[in-house]
């Protein structure tokens, strides 16, 4: 069954890449893209992503996993993670979900995430869990 969202046709099981191809997860969007937003906490403003989230199990590595890095901060909760060939951010698990990846939208092959309708921007500068040593 394929969903749309937002006249964004979507797959229950999803194919997303990196620019390079070194990485490819498989999504399960059986609910289609879920919470489609942006951030504006210091990470998230510079890497300009549409994300949306995704339980845990319901995203797979399945190619390139040596490929991706990691990057924390601050309360080092969230695990960024990047393609270590080209610098993609592919997704990350979350800060105020830990059971949830957030997943770039626009690695998500054969969606363009402009195409969203709607796209809200969580305000992440002011997050409660923040700490500021």
């Amino acid at each position: 069954m394929i969903k749309r969202v937002g006249g964004v046709a979507v797959q229950p099981n999803h194919r997303a890449s990196c620019h390079c191809g070194a990485v490819e997860l498989e999504l399960d969007l059986a609910h289609g893209i879920v919470d489609p937003r942006r951030c504006d906490c210091s990470v998230c403003r510079r890497k300009g992503a549409i994300v949306a989230s995704v339980a845990l199990d319901g995203l797979r590595v399945t190619q390139g996993s040596e490929q991706l890095t990691l990057y924390q901060f601050n309360t080092h909760t969230a695990k960024h993670y990047f393609c270590r060939t080209c610098g993609i951010y592919t997704h990350h698990q979350r800060r105020s979900d830990p059971t949830q990846y957030g997943y770039n939208v626009g690695c998500l092959e054969g969606i363009n995430p402009f195409d969203l309708p709607g796209v809200e921007t969580e305000d992440g500068v002011h997050h409660p869990a923040d700490r500021f040593d």
